[in-house]
């Protein structure tokens, strides 16, 4: 059958159309390959434009050459099943491999027929997980998550301790050597030092970075079934052991310096929310919170020493599996690692609890790396392909010879996502790549990071996120350029853009109430950051409050 269907294939037709324009009668003939792989729509238009034909051909061309195609598809297909026929009537093809073979086409087609989908194990325990966290026994799982997590940050504790004195020691032995240098001692003698510190440094770094992996798995597996035991438990009614069993002691803690300092961060902290109305005639309802906060604070872990239970953490654990979502976007660099900058720091505070649920952030950033190294290698080898073809100029040539160079890394105004489960009060991190290009005062609205934001929020409306914290300077830290008149100016494009991509949200998802929370750095002054909270309802309509009193 191969064969006879192999005749039918690659054939090529001639496509003849007449046609008058005033006394003449011309004709039209395009020669085509069948089976036709182009839709006739896309090969009409370009039959148009490539013999320039008069516009009002136009439906009558179109009407013809898909009748064209539909018949002598048609044909094929009869001459194809007819050539089957004869091949089976004459003994060519064995009958009962065909049937075996139709058989097993239609059972593998057909839902009835279709196998029953397993179940994941992750999906299976985030149906138990979700069910748990709102039940009793929610207090039990965060008492125990709390737990893991003082476990990891003392091993943490240790780790830091250990590395600081082995840099302290370091530190004494480099300042004994170059006391001697160029005495008994030769700048050969410093770097061979200076190659056995960063080793041992290495070398303990990845000590304590397996040890900590290890204890994260053990903890992660132990939670899972603990989990998972608990509750074919609370479907068991006259367990006895059941109420022992959910008794996790809450751990206690002793004050310290850091936590009196973390209390003053917060205490620092400024905050104004505000409720808004947007859309032309269907409006929605909004809030909006300016505040000027640290954007890692939403994802670090506050002890609270009265009580074992993170109350604060209570509402991200119940939302976890649900249709209401907390999202941070993070300023990053175009390289997709955790080695520096905030980057670097985000790791830290992920890496100080076990998430339970998702892979580890490194995991989750392997896998961006692959996907990114795949998209950069298709676009690569399309710009080679249109490139050979010679359809680029000097300057195309320079770009792509620069995406060979950088196809590792992400470009301004593209992001990547990572799920977390183990942090203060978000899900969801989007990673935003810029540039310096940000810290300069003549960004538009058409600027890599603004479309970067409006995507960002496109993801928020079509995955659930109803909460977003979004740095409304487009910057993490202060620096010197940065003046009240730049500040002012780009809080102002900032707004305005989100408002805009707002409204775009209503048609979207229909318009769903959503917070959007704006960030400042904590190094902004009180007066600049009420100069922001004032602009904020001049650009958007904030809902004013009525006061109703009764006549007597």
């Amino acid at each position: 059958m191969k064969k006879n269907r192999e005749r039918f294939c690659n054939r090529e037709r001639e496509f003849v159309y007449k046609f008058n324009v005033g006394n003449q009668c011309l004709e039209l003939r395009v020669p085509l390959q069948f089976p036709v792989q182009e839709n006739a729509s896309h090969l009409h238009g370009r039959l148009m434009l490539l013999h320039n034909l008069p516009c009002f051909i136009e439906n009558d061309l179109k009407e013809a050459l898909s009748q064209f195609i539909e018949e002598e598809s048609l044909r094929d297909y009869d001459r194809d099943a007819e050539a089957s026929l004869d091949a089976v009537k004459t003994g060519e093809v064995d009958l009962h491999q065909l049937a075996n073979t139709w058989a097993k086409a239609y059972a593998e087609t057909t839902l009835e027929h279709a196998r029953p989908e397993e179940p994941s194990w992750d999906e299976d325990f985030a149906d138990v997980y979700h069910d748990l966290i709102h039940s009793p026994a929610s207090e039990t799982l965060l008492n125990l998550e709390h737990n893991y997590f003082v476990s990891i940050s003392e091993l943490i504790g240790e780790r830091d301790v250990e590395l600081k004195k082995l840099r302290e020691r370091q530190g004494i032995e480099m300042e004994k050597v170059m006391q001697e240098l160029g005495k008994s001692l030769t700048d050969q003698d410093v770097n061979s030092l200076a190659a056995q510190h960063f080793e041992s440094q290495q070398d303990l770094e990845n000590k304590w970075s397996n040890e900590l992996k290890q204890s994260t798995a053990i903890q992660k597996q132990e939670y899972q079934e603990w989990v998972i035991k608990l509750h074919q438990d609370l479907k068991n009614p006259n367990n006895s052991s059941l109420s022992e069993e959910i008794k996790v002691q809450p751990s206690q803690f002793r004050e310290s310096v850091e936590a009196i300092g973390r209390i003053y961060e917060e205490q620092r902290k400024l905050e104004e929310s505000f409720t808004i109305h947007l859309g032309a005639q269907l409006k929605t309802m909004h809030n909006l919170r300016l505040l000027r906060a640290d954007m890692l604070d939403f994802c670090k872990h506050k002890r609270n020493h009265r009580s074992g239970v993170k109350l604060h953490r209570l509402q991200t654990a119940l939302s976890l599996y649900s249709t209401s979502l907390c999202g941070l976007v993070l300023l990053v660099d175009n390289r997709i690692n955790s080695y520096s900058g905030i980057k670097r720091d985000f790791a830290t505070v992920c890496q100080e609890c076990t998430d339970f649920h998702f892979p580890r952030i490194e995991e989750q950033l392997e896998v961006v790396q692959q996907v990114v190294l795949y998209a950069r290698t298709q676009r690569r080898s399309k710009l080679k392909e249109s490139h050979d073809s010679g359809n680029q100029n000097g300057g195309s040539d320079d770009k792509t010879k620069n995406a060979e160079r950088n196809y590792l890394n992400i470009l301004p105004g593209e992001f990547y996502i990572t799920r977390h489960s183990n942090l203060s009060e978000i899900h969801v991190a989007f990673h935003l790549c810029v540039d310096d290009n940000v810290k300069s005062g003549n960004i538009t609205a058409r600027d890599p990071a603004i479309m970067g934001l409006r995507n960002i929020l496109k993801v928020c409306c079509t995955h659930d996120i109803t909460t977003i914290s979004i740095p409304l300077l487009l910057v993490h830290d202060m620096s010197e350029e940065m003046t009240i008149p730049w500040c002012l100016r780009r809080a102002e494009l900032v707004f305005k853009c989100v408002k805009g991509f707002m409204m775009e949200m209503a048609s979207w998802d229909g318009g769903i109430s959503r917070t959007v929370q704006f960030l400042v750095p904590q190094s902004i002054s009180e007066e600049m950051f009420y100069q922001l909270s004032n602009m904020l309802p001049q650009i958007f309509r904030v809902s004013s409050t009525l006061t109703l009193t009764s006549k007597h």
